[in-house]
């Protein structure tokens, strides 16, 4: 009876394999960590338009925007000395954070904050209203109680702008986007901002994730990017005319 001769892997052999087991690995490895990043700013997305729901929640209850919260106010709005909902005098009205202990927003950090889904203690969702100009003649329209109701549905359509949100941050000013193309909208009552994957790290001085924590009230929205000027800040917002519309629908206004 003839038998049957086994040949062993030669050490090439093997080698040959692992090689490829590694590359088919590592092939496998890039997409899962990809689809993290995309689940991440997919739930990001999400906490962001409960958050911009109840916000609105709150400007028909108490017939104004809450002020942002400060890193000391453990998630409460912070109000200027002396302040308070009567005047609508925030602590800094375009550099805070949600005030996520206020709207009752679940779940917070030990500090009362909402955190996107990148989790670390730098990732709190950032919040900015528009203030302190006045609108109409009113202060503080926007945060005051029954301002917008004072300073009327006319008022609110003319004045001649609210928070920037520019397509790009270049020709950026701390007033304006600059250039007019370069413009995404003048009317954004409040401003919710999420700074991404990469907010551990303390951005470059002048890039555009620099813009969105200077504390002014203009802000840069655009696609993500990497290179030298990276950028993966999620920033939506809510236009002044979406405002006073829900607070019609609620009977707040005129």
């Amino acid at each position: 009876m003839a038998l049957t001769h086994v040949r062993g892997f030669t050490l090439v052999e093997l080698a040959v394999v692992l090689l490829v087991m590694a590359t088919l690995l590592a092939g496998l490895t890039l997409p899962l960590a990809t689809q993290v990043q995309l689940r991440r700013h997919e739930e990001t997305r999400r906490q962001m338009d409960e958050a911009r729901e109840a916000v609105l929640g709150f400007a028909v209850v108490h017939g104004r925007l809450p002020c942002p919260a400060s890193a000391q106010s453990r998630g409460e709005e912070s109000f200027a000395p002396g302040g308070g909902p009567a005047d609508g005098r925030c602590a800094d009205f375009h550099g805070g954070f949600l005030p996520g202990a206020t709207l009752g927003l679940p779940p917070l950090d030990t500090e009362g904050f909402v955190r996107d889904a990148w989790g670390s203690p730098r990732n709190r969702l950032r919040y900015a209203v528009f203030g302190p100009n006045p609108v109409n003649g009113v202060e503080q329209a926007l945060t005051r109680a029954n301002g917008l109701q004072a300073a009327t549905l006319s008022g609110l359509g003319d004045a001649p702008h609210y928070l920037f949100i520019c397509a790009s941050g270049a020709g950026v000013g701390p007033s304006s986007c600059g250039p007019a193309a370069n413009q995404l909208t003048r009317r954004a009552a409040f401003v919710l901002h999420s700074a991404g994957a990469n907010a551990p790290a303390i951005p470059q001085p002048g890039s555009d994730e620099a813009r969105n924590l200077d504390g002014d009230a203009v802000f840069v929205s655009h696609e993500a990017r990497l290179g030298t000027d990276p950028f993966d800040d999620v920033v939506t917002w809510v236009p002044v005319s979406v405002l006073a519309a829900r607070m019609l629908a609620a009977g707040r206004l005129p």
